[in-house]
This record gives C-alpha cells, structure tokens and sequence, in this order.
C-alpha cells in the first residue's frame, strides 16, 4: 500500500468539504430510487477497494471517499488498522456518504499480540508479520470492543466484517515461513507446512477471533446483523510461491481445515481474492469457476465474498488505453453473476481504487471505463468494439 500524501491547505479543505457534501447528495438520491421487487434475481454486493485510509488526513481521506462515492460505488471495502482512531475517521465519512462498509480487521495490529513477542522475518522481501499461533485473544477482545463501541458512538453501521487476510499465505500469517532464499519447492498441501502444529496453533486461535468478532457485533446497536466474513484468502499458485520462496496454501484446503473447527457457526461467508491475470476471457470464466468452486448457496453450505479480485493494467499514459482490461473484467463480471444468481457468490470487491499502480481504476484523473465495468451494479456482457 502507499503511504499518506502531505496535508492540503486550509482553503483547498473547504473546498474539498463543499465537494464531499455534493456528492453526499448524489449518493442518498441513488439510495432513495424505488427498491428491488421481490422475487427478483439476487443481487450482490459489488464494490471496490480502498484500504489503508488511516495512513491519510482526514481532508484527503474525505477527497477519497467522496470520489468513490460519486462513481456510482455502493460497498466499500476499508480496513479497521493503525492508528485505529484515524480508520474510524474514515468509516464515518464513508458512512456518511452513504457507502456500505465491508470492514477488514487486521491481524497484523501489535496491540494484538504480546509485547514479548516479535513478527517473523519477511528477511527484507517482504514486510515482517505475527505469528496467529501468538494472537493473544484477550488483547484482541478487548481492542475490537473499544472500536466498535467508538464505531457504534458515532451511528455508524457496518455491512460487514472480515477478520483478518489471507492467512493461508507466509505474506499476512507468520506461523508459514518465508524461506531465506528462494527457488525451492514450497508446500503443496499442509502436511508438508515447515511448522505444522504452530499453524495449526494459528487456525485454532483464528477461529477463535472469529468467534469474538460475532460476538462483539452482536453487542452493538447499529452494527448487530452485520454479516461476518472468514479471511480473504490468497489464490497465489505453487509455481509464484516457489519463485517468491513463500510458504502457501490452497484456499479450499484451509477452508476445510477451518470448517473442521467449527468457524461455520461463526460465518456468513468464505473469503477469497482472485487475480486471475491476463487470460483470453473462456480461460478466465474457467480460472474463476474453478477457484469458487467450493462455494455453496447458503443452507447447501456457505456462499463465497470475493473481497478481493483485480485484473492488472500496466500503461500509465493519459488517456489510458483500458479496452484489453475492460473485456477482461467484463468476462470475469459476468462469470460472477452467473454465480450469484446461483447463490454461490454474495459479494465482489475489486482491487483497488487508486493504490496500486497496474490494478488502480482511478487512472487519469477519473474513474476509468475499466473502473466503471467492474463496480457498475449490472455488467450484461463485453463492450461492443
């Protein structure tokens, strides 16, 4: 993720607050149009990415979520990390402004961890990270309580909370290892996890949090039916985990693991991202039907919340070129649809907004045709060239 951007002056901010509030009106008219007939298709949450607005001001996390908000964005997906006061900030613009708020809680917060206790080392390739085996439940109890009664003070609802984030990839969960030196074969399935019984350790105290952060929404007023998701978890395949010398594993292989203890009395749904690069679009319908491929109608089993899922544009020259992107995310939009009219898909948040270089949608100034593609309610087919 990138970092803030330097505070904008006193004047621009005023400028900035008469923005957001027109386009507060924009959103609550959309809100306000006739609702869905009953009996009619299900409808999924479609929404986009922008975590990390703690990192922000308040004046540019404002400048953010307002241009969200005028795109047509309904569901946003933001992150409850430090400086938790600051993510709070951000919930309650966003909130304001009318978007439904997909919270992700990151597992990484040391306030959640014992203060004896060190992350392992990512050996300077990637960022150093916890271990779940070491989440000490108390501490994270009592951190989630404190925020969700600051979220609740302040009238803000929540849609929806993930736990945690991809904690089936050495990136985001310690207890898998990144390797000093990579190249070797890594992990095709967890009896071959460097330190097995310490993940093992891991899932047990994750679905443990799980099992706290229902408890504790339960608690709140204006937060209670919010539904709960498991863990976005990465799709990175064995030959990329080989090359970054970073343990893995399947994602439905963890879901098993994590359904063996129990976490679906605790879920509404599996998370999952999916980035399924640059494919012809019959290769990406199939590269998405065969990774959702668990995911059930509720009562069946558990529908899927796809939190993440991007498809990667590396121009950077204005006016971007975005047709190749935008066929691609039409192919993987209306493969989604298919599967949320069957039940088996809840939600799908892309990744992102304007963090990521090749992923980003806001490109140029403005919400690129790709950007439009992949958080527009209704995608019916590919754009006609």
């Amino acid at each position: 993720m990138l970092s803030g951007r330097s505070v904008s002056r006193r004047k621009s901010g005023r400028a900035r607050a008469r923005g957001l509030l027109s386009c507060a009106l924009v959103v609550l008219c959309a809100l306000c149009q006739a609702p869905a007939a009953a009996g009619e298709a299900p409808q999924g949450r479609i929404g986009i990415n922008r975590v990390n607005l703690a990192w922000l001001a308040r004046q540019d996390q404002a400048r953010v979520l307002a241009a969200i908000a005028a795109s047509g964005a309904t569901h946003v997906r933001l992150s409850l990390s430090r400086p938790v006061d600051r993510s709070i900030e951000a919930l309650e613009i966003a909130d304001r402004l009318g978007l439904r708020i997909l919270l992700e809680i990151q597992l990484g917060n040391k306030d959640y961890y014992p203060e004896d206790v060190r992350p392992r080392s990512g050996f300077g390739r990637i960022w150093d990270v916890y271990r779940l085996s070491d989440l000490d439940l108390d501490r994270y109890r009592a951190g989630l309580r404190a925020a969700l009664r600051a979220i609740d003070d302040r009238k803000i609802k929540l849609d929806a909370v993930e736990p945690g984030n991809e904690i089936n990839y050495s990136a985001y969960n310690g207890d898998l290892l990144v390797y000093r030196t990579p190249g070797r074969r890594t992990p095709r399935g967890v009896a071959e996890v460097a330190d097995r019984e310490a993940f093992a350790r891991g899932l047990d105290a994750y679905v443990d949090a799980v099992r706290i952060t229902r408890e504790a929404l339960r608690a709140t007023v204006h937060s209670r039916d919010a539904a709960v998701v498991s863990a976005g978890l990465s799709d990175i395949g064995t030959g990329e985990a080989d090359q970054r010398g970073m343990e893995r594993l399947d994602p439905d292989e963890v879901i098993a693991l994590l359904r063996a203890r129990g976490i679906d009395q605790f879920i509404d749904g599996y998370g999952i991202h999916l980035y399924p690069g640059r494919k012809s679009e019959p290769a990406l319908r199939l590269a998405v039907t065969d990774l959702l491929d668990f995911c059930q109608p509720a009562g069946a089993g558990k529908p899927c919340w796809v939190t993440e899922w991007g498809i990667a544009n590396t121009a950077r020259s204005c006016p971007i070129d975005e047709r190749d992107r935008e066929r691609a995310i039409h192919a993987v939009r209306s493969t989604f649809q298919a599967l949320i009219t069957e039940r088996r898909l809840a939600a799908a948040f892309y990744y992102d907004w304007d963090t990521q270089p090749s992923y980003s949608v806001w490109r140029c100034g403005r919400l690129s045709p790709a950007g439009v593609a992949a958080i527009a309610p209704d995608v019916a087919g590919a754009p006609a060239r």
